[in-house]
């Protein structure tokens, strides 16, 4: 007997997931056992791209999740609502769950794990970070034996393509976003990806399978890359970095709370992350006793989505087809309790600022002063050239605690010398 799906949504996701199911030639046999049941679609009218029979298209959505019949519900329409509603509605009826969205796993996961936990019943996500790229299975069953100590990754192809584009072209921020647009590397309203927030979205997810403890979205720190000026990945270039918009979740030590958060960052040349270019994505994890693992690949796209999508149906199929009653720890997400985020003033990280001066003998002076006064090491301090009247100078710190480098800045800001501060970022 077939294992029937229900699947929610046939956009560019749900359409690339059953192309895929129906090419089964030279697939995995499990495949065999799947049948599309039924479909959920907004309009039965529109041209589709896949052939279906037209008793599988439904728009009634919630007639789909209470159906008896449907052993598997794919959720890959995205949004907030209904989707969440959609989600919980399937857990509560015993159903598995497949779902591509970040969005309403980072905002509502602890009830969605809580009421398919309570319902014995599993939620799959791997489609929800990093498109194509398996990361979430690994986290949860191949690296689950490591301390984890961080996860970084470049999980945004809109803002990667940004910064590539920038870096390679010497062009402004504005301008690649506005081709990026017209290319359809962005969506029309962009903020979700430029101001970092779905890769906030993301690093949640990750840092809650890695650290093994529900994380508060309003906990995750989230800076996106509208300030990141062509200037600065000049500077970057000369002092040996380039600049990516990483998101990082990090644990010093056992008892130490955790660091979750999104920004652009100067990252060295040398390191694994700082060759990752155009929409790919990547994910570099570190633990003991594994060192470093990283994960790349296309991290949006029908194909590739699709088959993170298709990973999870299939490792689902599989745990029907064994008929177990007791739900496999290593496909559920147990945890309960939360984990403790530590506030950025507490992040002890190198910083690269840029400073606007009057033209005035002993300004470096003051400069290093100031930073002093509040234990920021300096690595170097260079006047690099004139923008107008005023010089420009760019300062790279030691390792500091985030806390004392903005006491320092705030009294920056107070000196007559200092005409602004454009650019502030952290340095890997």
């Amino acid at each position: 007997m077939g294992v029937k799906l229900g699947i929610l949504g046939l956009g560019t996701v749900g359409t690339g997931t059953v192309q895929l199911l129906q090419d089964k030639v030279g697939r995995h046999p499990l495949l065999q056992e799947i049948e599309i049941y039924r479909v959920g679609v907004r309009s039965l009218n529109k041209p589709r791209a896949v052939e279906l029979p037209t008793e599988v298209l439904s728009t009634d959505l919630e007639a789909i999740v209470n159906d008896p019949a449907v052993d598997i519900v794919v959720e890959v329409m995205g949004g907030l609502e209904p989707a969440r509603s959609l989600i919980l509605k399937a857990l509560s009826n015993g159903k598995h769950v497949v779902t591509a969205n970040k969005a309403a796993i980072a905002r509502f996961g602890a009830e969605i794990f809580t009421t398919a936990n309570k319902a014995g019943v599993y939620v799959m996500l791997e489609a929800a970070v990093g498109g194509g790229i398996p990361v979430i299975q690994p986290l949860k069953q191949s690296l689950s034996v490591n301390r984890i100590h961080t996860v970084t990754g470049i999980v945004n192809g809109t803002t990667n393509y940004i910064l590539t584009r920038m870096q390679t072209e010497g062009s402004n921020f504005g301008d690649v976003l506005a081709d990026a647009q017209r290319l359809g590397y962005a969506e029309a309203d962009p903020t979700a990806d430029v101001d970092g927030l779905d890769a906030a979205d993301k690093i949640a997810i990750l840092a809650s399978l890695g650290f093994g403890g529900r994380i508060n979205l309003q906990d995750v720190y989230s800076e996106g890359i509208r300030q990141v000026s062509k200037t600065d990945i000049v500077y970057a270039e000369k002092l040996g970095f380039v600049i990516k918009l990483l998101a990082i979740a990090k644990r010093v030590t056992l008892s130490s709370p955790l660091s979750v958060r999104v920004h652009p960052t100067l990252v060295p040349k040398t390191h694994p992350l700082a060759s990752i270019n155009g929409v790919y994505n990547a994910i570099l994890v570190e633990g003991e006793p594994i060192g470093q693992v990283m994960f790349f690949g296309p991290g949006a796209g029908a194909g590739a989505t699709a088959s993170a999508v298709s990973s999870d149906i299939l490792n689902l199929v599989a745990a029907l087809k064994s008929n177990t009653a007791v739900p496999n720890p290593l496909l559920t997400c147990g945890h309960q309790e939360y984990c403790q985020i530590a506030p950025m003033t507490e992040l002890v990280t190198r910083f690269y600022a840029r400073f606007l001066t009057k033209d005035q003998p002993g300004v470096i002076g003051k400069l290093g002063t100031c930073f002093g006064n509040h234990g920021v090491s300096l690595e170097s301090i260079v006047q690099t050239g004139f923008q107008e009247e005023l010089a420009e100078i760019v300062v790279v710190t030691h390792d500091v605690r985030e806390g004392e480098f903005r006491e320092a800045l705030a009294e920056i800001r107070n000196l007559e010398a200092i005409d602004s501060i454009p650019s502030l970022l952290r340095v890997l």
